[in-house]
């Protein structure tokens, strides 16, 4: 249920007090001058910030740091012919934004921080049960400063402070994504790339109609037909991970036993693509990557690079995270998985972790106290957290990458590479601990109001990296936040659903 207005207040009192910056932006004009080349945000000029159902789109400028400057407007929206581009926003629900943004990468700038946090606070304030759907701006145009209302309505209302968990926000977000999701699945039954082909069908398969299911079952049949235990395509082990991982745990919901061949033979490419010996490298690595290739067997042993063997700069962390979870997955499904081989990804990214319980990009530590994308530390978090041997080694791993998450949970929407993928694994690991994962949420609070667009989708919001955004700027993140939403049903394996044993 939702708790008083009273609570949900002291919460975002306690988020602004933990809360540090937004995004990356350069002299170069990154990330605001990239656009989306399709979809609804193809109207939008450039990769500029969400402010949630009002309809606007911001970009934070360096002259003026306690400053939200308009860029669109959408049509139909709250703020549509209320507010016009070039429009100045510098204050919300009566009060002057207080605080500068912080432009920057790093640990002393991430999350979200001056005008961002605010305007959030703001939004979600003025849709409680002891508000009006109302939302008061103070704007400058032409040089002068007036004050705007946008009804932004009470529909959604408000986050509980248990969210997503008895949360009616939540639960409504999770159910309106999950029919966008089944709307969005393409003939072939895919979703068009790795990371919403990983967390829509997760998502769907934690949903309680006919149509989630059937969503589910045409994206395995997607998966089952285009895996095999021999392939040479390229930046393909993205691909086959999704498939372990996804088809395991639609194999565990449904018992079919059919897809226990088909992991068979997922198993057996891991099990190909899988960096184990120096006879893997590629005579063209020594000239390409002449600071990365390995010298003896132990660098880089156990791990998974973009592609097969070693090319490039070899193994990383998050695909061999994902790569221990796949195997860990498969196992529950009754596929025999060589268990040197496991182990070895375990000890890649046992290599790779600090003391801190962070995990660096390879199988090399950062500092001691060096923390930023934790995108890596859930994939390895989670793969730790359901070995499938009892030794507790496995389990005090997990509570440490657990740990690192809860305690820096800052930088959850600003990571390496993909950011949605990132979220959805440091969820995952957050959960191994529920006060983790709690911790994550009430930090990231800002980002699920400001995320999310008049018309129900989520949007994939400004940050280091663009790995995603483009062709699609809403439907990774509304597969994210549907798949985050779903975390406490523990409906999955992944989650803490457990399934009796084969």
């Amino acid at each position: 249920m939702i708790r008083t207005s009273v609570s949900h207040l002291l919460a975002l009192a306690l988020l602004a007090g933990t809360a540090a910056a937004q995004v990356h932006y350069g002299p170069d004009g990154h990330p605001w001058r990239q656009r989306a080349d399709s979809g609804p945000d193809a109207e939008v000029p450039g990769w500029y910030y969400n402010l949630g159902l009002s309809g606007l789109r911001i970009e934070l400028v360096e002259n003026a740091p306690a400053t939200l400057v308009v860029r669109h407007v959408f049509d139909g929206s709250p703020a549509h012919k209320k507010l016009a581009l070039g429009d100045v926003i510098v204050g919300a629900a009566g009060k002057r934004f207080a605080t500068p943004h912080r432009n920057g990468y790093g640990m002393d700038k991430f999350g979200a921080h001056g005008p961002v946090l605010e305007f959030a606070n703001a939004l979600e304030e003025c849709q409680g049960p002891q508000a009006n759907g109302k939302l008061a701006l103070l704007v400058q145009r032409d040089g002068k400063e007036r004050e705007v209302t946008l009804d932004v309505g009470q529909r959604h209302g408000t986050f509980s402070p248990t969210f997503p968990a008895e949360c009616r926000k939540s639960e409504r977000i999770r159910a309106e994504l999950l029919e966008l999701l089944v709307a969005a699945q393409r003939e072939d039954g895919s979703f068009g790339d790795p990371v919403v082909d990983t967390f829509a069908p997760l998502a769907l398969l934690q949903g309680d109609k006919p149509a989630h299911a059937k969503a589910v079952e045409r994206n395995v049949r997607f998966h089952a037909r285009t895996t095999k235990a021999v392939d040479v395509d390229s930046l393909i082990n993205w691909r086959y991970m999704t498939a372990a991982i996804v088809m395991s745990e639609y194999q565990l919901a449904t018992r079919e036993k059919g897809v226990v061949a088909e992991l068979a033979e997922v198993r057996d490419f891991l099990y190909s693509s899988q960096y184990l010996s120096l006879s893997q490298l590629k005579p063209s690595v020594k000239q390409s990557h002449p600071d990365s290739w390995p010298e003896s067997e132990l660098e880089q042993h156990g791990g998974w690079g973009h592609n097969t063997g070693f090319e490039g700069y070899g193994p990383i962390a998050m695909l061999t995270g994902q790569g221990a979870l796949a195997f860990a997955l498969m196992s529950r499904c009754g596929v025999e998985v060589d268990r040197a081989r496991h182990d070895a990804a375990y000890a890649f990214l046992e290599r790779g972790t600090g003391s801190n319980g962070y995990v660096w990009y390879g199988d090399e530590v950062a500092g001691d106290k060096d923390w930023a994308d934790m995108g890596r530390t859930g994939a390895a978090g989670i793969a730790n957290a359901l070995s499938p041997w009892p030794d507790a080694t496995y389990r005090s791993r997990a509570r440490r990458h657990s740990a690192v998450i809860g305690e820096h949970p800052e930088s959850f929407p600003d990571t390496h590479g993909s950011p949605i993928l990132g979220m959805g694994y440091a969820g995952l690991a957050a959960w191994v601990e529920p006060t983790n994962f709690r911790r994550l949420m009430d930090a990231n609070r800002w980002w699920f109001t400001l995320a999310q667009c008049n018309d129900g989708s989520f949007y994939y919001q400004p940050n280091r990296d663009n790995a995603g955004y483009g062709s699609d700027a809403r439907l990774q993140a509304s597969a994210v936040t549907a798949f985050l939403f779903s975390i406490p049903l523990k409906r999955l394996a992944l989650t803490g659903r457990t399934f009796p044993t084969r």
